[in-house]
Order: structure tokens, then sequence, then C-alpha cells
């Protein structure tokens, strides 16, 4: 794959060096069996004595451990070379994800992205660490013992020349084989994994609608489909290694062969030459072997990089942010709305054109019926969505000219489910507000979230582990965790996606009268399902499918949008969803 090896080329002091190895494997092969090759023959041939050949022999001991570093060293500059790509890639598949907005990071399933992360990432160690140093070797070291042979003996080269090609056309066709396999294998993995994390984090709503067993036999159906594909990629492997010896061994055996033939028929060359180009024959076919074996790994890593360099490639929606900061000096900034215009491109809605004005300090209320794109508005508020056309204006300057970090610490997010880390309630808290805070700071916050008597009811207090997304704490409890992280940042901008929603009446006016006290200093901007909250309400905006129907006070909208009124006169009678 090209841009695997565009990630090799990249670590330039590894191919450096493992070029060097390979020159260096090819001098001590061939050292190596001259040294063995001159040993037998004066000790069998020329009939010379022990003392004589005692010279040679701590020389083959010098070589053969210099064949053992070599070896050594390359092995561990393709681990580390391997080791350096899988952390970049880790690092760019982090980026990208961070970077994403909101509606490309809920796409696809959680577990296919841990599964890419750590599976598929993990799979190209064998590209690295195995097939490119192998590649390199076999690049140089074949051609060495080839040069070497075609001196020695010509006809042994010829016979090299005419069946070494029957290896790496073997390669090519199993490897055009296992390639789809691998990648059918890596498509099976992730499909498991993201289906076995889903079942996980939805274990408890299957238990109770009794579903379990059926996800169940789902998981033990992607199971099977997993070890399938495995077994097929092993199958190949075996058939690779299969014809791979077979092949060598006859090419080995026509050398042996046409020799022995010359040796002791003809008597055309001599011992040593003939015990030389027998030595070298095998180490010849041993490093197209081993590239074929290392090229079968390498095929296999194909799957899991394709994975990894589809999700890099994926089209890159990530929010525009600029270097300028903002001076707040202390206050909430004043918010501009010029014709903004947003649309989902794989569900087909959109906002059309909407301009408001929002002073600081203000309480704005977004209004609308189920589908009318409040949720969206308040996503574009944040910062996790960019507008397609128009300008959000922050302190008059557009918002994609702010540096993104500043812009974040001046606000805090609220959804009706905010999400707790599996940790103690004190780490979720703290995740509000700045570094070093104090417990005293902290509990101060959540005292004014209303969530310190239910804390000190607990028998580890702020020390009470939780389990991930909240488990183990009622969704007013999380609420309260989360205005807690407010009151912690002291954010400029509150946004809140209705977090009073379903909850019960005392917790509800435990976090209105927190909402009440935040609002002194900041600008809350709030997606309202209720009448009381949004007749409190300094500005109300009325959407109605992507567009906004109306924009002003309670009392002016039932004036002027019969939608409206309609609207508000539902909910006099009945509660709204």
């Amino acid at each position: 794959m090209k841009e695997l090896n565009q990630l090799a080329k990249q670590q330039k002091a590894s191919m450096v060096t493992l070029y060097a190895t390979s020159l260096g494997m090819g001098v001590v092969v061939i050292g190596q069996a001259y040294l063995l090759v001159s040993i037998v023959d004066n000790m069998f041939i020329q009939g010379a004595e022990f003392r004589d050949i005692l010279p040679l022999l701590w020389a083959l001991l010098v070589i053969l451990a210099g064949r053992a570093i070599l070896s050594n060293a390359n092995g561990r500059i393709g681990i580390r070379m391997s080791s350096k790509v899988r952390t970049e890639l880790r690092k760019r598949l982090l980026t990208k994800w961070a970077n994403n907005p909101l509606q490309a990071s809920l796409r696809g399933q959680s577990g296919q992205k841990v599964s890419t992360m750590m599976d598929a990432v993990d799979g190209l160690d064998g590209y690295y660490s195995q097939y490119i140093p192998q590649r390199i070797q076999t690049t140089i070291v074949p051609l060495i013992l080839l040069t070497v042979i075609f001196n020695e003996h010509l006809y042994t080269g010829l016979i090299m020349v005419i069946t070494a090609p029957f290896i790496p056309l073997f390669m090519a066709i199993i490897g055009v084989m296992t390639k789809k396999k691998s990648e059918e294998q890596m498509d099976k993995l992730t499909a498991f994994s993201g289906r076995f994390l889903d079942t996980l984090q939805g274990l408890t709503t299957l238990k109770l609608l009794g579903r379990s067993d059926l996800q169940k036999e789902g998981i033990r159906s992607s199971s099977l489909d997993f070890r399938e594909a495995t077994m097929e990629v092993l199958k190949t492997a075996f058939l690779s290694s299969l014809m791979l010896e077979f092949i060598s061994m006859l090419s080995i055996g026509l050398i042996a062969l046409e020799v022995g033939l010359r040796l002791v028929v003809f008597e055309s060359i001599s011992f040593f030459t003939a015990f030389f180009v027998l030595v070298l024959a095998p180490e010849f076919y041993l490093s197209l072997k081993e590239l074929g074996h290392a090229f079968h790994t390498g095929r296999g890593s194909m799957g899991a990089g394709k994975k990894v360099m589809e999700e890099l490639k994926e089209e890159d929606e990530s929010v525009s942010w600029g270097i300028e900061k903002v001076e707040w000096n202390g206050a909430p900034p004043t918010i501009e709305w010029k014709n903004v215009r947003f649309s989902y491109k794989d569900k087909g809605f959109s906002l059309q054109g909407i301009s408001a004005s929002f002073p600081p300090c203000s309480q704005v209320a977004i209004v609308g019926q189920s589908g009318a794109g409040k949720t969206t508005l308040l996503h574009l508020f944040a910062g996790l969505l960019d507008p397609a056309e128009g300008e959000i204006i922050i302190n008059g300057v557009q918002r994609t000219e702010l540096d993104e970090k500043d812009w974040f610490d001046q606000l805090s997010y609220i959804s009706q489910n905010p999400y707790l880390f599996s940790g103690t309630i004190a780490e979720n808290i703290a995740i509000g507000g700045r570094e070093g805070i104090t417990r005293e700071e902290m509990e101060y916050a959540a005292e004014k979230a209303g969530t310190s008597q239910m804390i000190s009811g607990l028998e580890k207090g702020f020390d009470t582990l939780i389990g991930e997304g909240g488990r183990g704490l009622s969704g007013g409890e999380k609420q309260r965790i989360a205005i807690a992280r407010a009151f912690l940042k002291k954010p400029s901008i509150l946004l809140f996606d209705e977090p009073t929603t379903g909850l019960d009446l005392h917790t509800e006016r435990i976090l209105q009268a927190s909402i009440r006290e935040l609002s002194g200093y900041s600008t809350v901007i709030t997606v309202a399902h209720r009448l009381h909250t949004i007749r409190k309400a300094d500005q109300i905006l009325f959407l109605d499918k992507g567009r906004m129907a109306g924009i002003g006070t309670h009392e002016e909208l039932m004036e002027s949008s019969s939608l409206y009124r309609e609207m508000v006169t539902v909910q006099q009678g009945v509660k709204m969803e």
C-alpha cells in the first residue's frame, strides 16, 4: 500500500540502518560459507592439521557472532520503526476524532473506533517489523550471493536465475488472496468489537426489555464469523509456506544434481567450488523464502492498513478555528448571528438564514416542535458545528477567528444527559474547573448546585467511585454534578439542552435556582420545553422546520405568531415533550 510505504520512508534513519545491516549480512554470509568450506577442504581434502585451521575456526566464530548481531539489529530496527509508525497513526486518529464536530463524532460505533485504534493499528506491526526489513535484506543479500556464485560457477548461477522468479510469482498470486481475506477478517473484527461494546454498554436496558438472550446470539454469530475469517487467513498462510518450501527444495535439488554430476562424473569442478556453491544456494533460497513469509505477513497487514487509512481519509468536517484572542474583560460577550445556515448532508435537514443578536447576561430560550432544529442551533452556539453560510460574531470578531481553547474556556454546555466518567465524584466535578482547584472550591460548587447533601450522605463522600457514564447515579444526580462543574468554571456563556426534563419537582427547583444564580454573570441560552422557562426568557427564538418563525419576548410572540400561540395553548394543558 502506497501510504504504508510512505510512512516507512519517513523513518529515514531506520531505513538507512536497515540497508547498512543488510549489506553487512550479505558479507558475513559469504564469509561464513567461505570459512566453513575452507575448514572442511583443508581438513578432509588437503589433510591439514588442527593447529593449521585454528585461525579459520576463530574467524568463523567471529563471523557467526557478527551474523547473530546483525540479525538481532535488523529485527530491533524493524520493531522500533513499527512502534514509531503505530504511535504516529494513533496520534493522527486521536487528533482527527478530537477535532471532529458532533455529527461526525456520533457516526459509527464506539467499539469500531476502539478496534481501529487498537487492533487495526497493531495489525500493522508485521508490515514494519518483518516485511520492510526482510524486503530490504532480500533486495541486497541474494544479489551479493548471486554475484559470488556466478563468479564461482556459471551454471549454478543460471539455475538460480531461472528458478528464483517462481517464488515472487507465487508470492504475488498468494498475496492477492491474503490481502482480500485479511480485509474480510478486519471487517469481521471491527463489526464484532462494535457490537460487543454496544451490547455491554446497553446491557441493563437489554435485561429490562428481556432482549439479552437475543443479543447474546448476535454476539455469538459475530464471533463465529470472525473465527471463520481468521481460519481462512491461516489456511492461506499454511498453503504459502508449503509452496515456498516445495519450490526451494526443488531448486536446491537441481543445483545439487548439477554440481554432483560435474564433480563426480565429469570432474570439471573442484571440491571447494562444489561445496561452496552448495553452501551458498540454501542461503540464497532461504532469503527468498523469508521474504515470502514476511510478504504474507505484510499482505495480511494490508487489511488493517486499509481500515486505518480509510478512517484517516474520511472527509474532514472539523470546525474551523483561528488564533486571535478575545478580551472578555470579565463579562459575557455580545453574540450576533448573521444569516446563519447549516445542513446535515446525510439527513437532509437544514437551518435556514438565522439572524439574531444576544446582549451580555441575557436569558435566551430556543423553542419549537421536535425536529425544528433546536439542538442543532445549540451546537452552532457552542462551536461544535460550523455554519455552512453566514457569520457568528463574538464581541465584533468572527468565531472562526477565535482561539479554540480561549472560546471553550468561557463556555459550559449542559445536555439532558451529561456524561460522567469512571472515577470519583470529585474527579468528575473537577473536570469543569482549572488545574489546581482546591477541595473547598469543589465543595462550594457542589453546594451551589444543590448536590452537597446527596454527596455527604454517601459513605466516601466526594471520593465515592461512580461507573462509566454515571452508573450508580440517578438522572437528577448526574445533572447536579454537571451544574457543579459549571459553578466551578463560572463561564461567560452557559448552554442548556433543557436539563430539567424528566426530573422530579424537588430536583427541578434546585436546578432552576442554580441556573438563576449562574445567569447573574453568564449569558444563558436554553433549549426550552417548559412554559415557565419560556416566559422568563429575555428573548425567545421560535423555530419551525429549520427556519426562524419568530423572535422576541413571550408577549411579543403571543401577539405576532399564530404558531407560537398554538404551541403555548397546548402547553397550558399538556406537558410539553
